[in-house]
């Protein structure tokens, strides 16, 4: 059964969420990334940076290339 997550990255297999990579311009980024420039997320808390972040991670390692490594703060 899928619940809202509050805290932490949200898995969309556990919690509802809207998908992380569409929350933001991929190609804007991408774009950004190529031409090797800096890009700030500034929203506010508990709003998904986190689990955006995960997903674009995941998405540019699948994409070869510069690996992506993010290890956990505990």
């Amino acid at each position: 059964m899928k619940f809202f997550n509050t805290e932490g990255p949200v898995n969309c297999q556990k919690h509802y969420c809207f998908p992380p990579l569409a929350r933001f311009d991929l190609d804007a980024i991408l774009q950004l990334i190529a031409a090797e420039k800096y890009f700030l997320m500034h929203p506010p808390r508990q709003t998904g940076k986190t689990s955006t972040l995960l997903a674009l991670m995941k998405y540019l390692n699948q994409q070869g290339g510069m690996p992506l490594l993010a290890i956990p703060e505990r």
